[in-house]
């Protein structure tokens, strides 16, 4: 999932740079704000699966029941 949002961030980096090129310029912004959008969610696919690597449920449900006995 993450290799699509940076494909589709940098597919609209692109055509904000042939769009900015051609003087278009209020085309280009918005490319270039859907290729940070696309790039944002690149970026947060990435922390998910991060923190889910680091945290197993396990532990995660053991602390809660721990924190409910307080």
């Amino acid at each position: 999932m993450k290799r699509l949002w940076i494909s589709v961030a940098c597919l609209f980096a692109v055509a904000a740079l042939v769009l900015f090129l051609r003087n278009d310029y209020d085309k280009a912004f918005i490319c270039a704000a859907l290729g940070l959008v696309a790039w944002f969610l690149s970026y947060r696919v990435r922390m998910r699966q991060l923190v889910k690597a680091n945290e197993p449920a396990e532990e995660l449900e053991e602390s809660f029941e721990s924190d409910e006995e307080n």
